[in-house]
């Protein structure tokens, strides 16, 4: 039975035919948290999974009394799945990270150190263990985020980070936001630090995301959050009388 005391830290881990790599992850995220001072709450969102993943979080689930699952009808896409769990979240502190294993739980506490003094800690992966083409395409495309909206983020689609509750309540949420996380918690007001991670290569399956199917949506969601930056409205009361 999962207990029914609000954790201090939730995880929101996205799932989508990760079938080799959850039982390596889950024990090994465990293992971190567990080091960790605090209660806390793993919450695996299956997005619709066309392989075996489901039925595995379904039998480790039991195994590991911290351990939520939630399973799309559909696959729905990455933002879809962070969204989810984070609305689940019951945690005032929440971490995210993909299922395929390229992050290491081992950087959870170091992002989490970084939440006494910013709201949002998300990871920059300075040393990327993918394919030549895929680091390229990210660079050009952190190149273009930053270049139209005013900002300097090096690494802004990184799936790892540690933020306040209140940052994701305060955004706005659209298909495809996971890319722009960092900068639309910027634009609300919020402390954000970019902090160096690990990045591991790819053991199992391949990657979900390509230049072809993430350029032009990429590219409009790009426009999109550029209008909302400038059109954002900003004031400072001065007096009340």
């Amino acid at each position: 039975m999962k207990s029914l005391t609000s954790p201090s830290l939730s995880v929101v881990v996205p799932v989508f035919n990760e079938e080799d790599s959850l039982p390596i992850l889950i024990p090994k995220l465990a293992e971190v948290l567990k080091s960790l001072p605090f209660s806390h709450e793993m919450i695996f969102v299956d997005d619709g999974s066309l392989d075996g993943s489901r039925r595995i979080l379904k039998e480790m689930a039991p195994q590991y009394p911290c351990l939520r699952v939630l399973g799309f009808k559909e696959n729905r896409g990455l933002s879809a799945a962070l969204v989810a769990g984070m609305r689940e979240a019951r945690g005032k502190k929440i971490v995210t990270l993909d299922s395929d294993l390229q992050n290491d739980p081992q950087d959870i506490p170091v992002l989490l150190k970084y939440l006494d003094r910013y709201d949002m800690a998300t990871g920059w992966r300075h040393d990327r263990q993918d394919h030549w083409l895929k680091r390229i395409s990210s660079k050009i495309a952190n190149g273009v985020r930053n270049g139209l909206s005013g900002e300097n983020i090096q690494d802004s689609a990184c799936t790892l980070r540690a933020f306040k509750k209140e940052c994701f309540e305060e955004i706005p949420l659209f298909n495809g936001m996971h890319r722009f996380f960092p900068i639309l918690v910027k634009m609300e007001g919020y402390r954000v630090v970019e902090v160096p991670v690990s990045h591991h290569p790819r053991k199992f399956g391949k990657s979900k995301y390509n230049i072809r199917n993430r350029m032009v949506r990429s590219f409009i969601d790009l426009l999109a959050v550029r209008w909302m930056k400038y059109r954002a409205i900003h004031y400072e009361i001065e007096e009340r009388v």
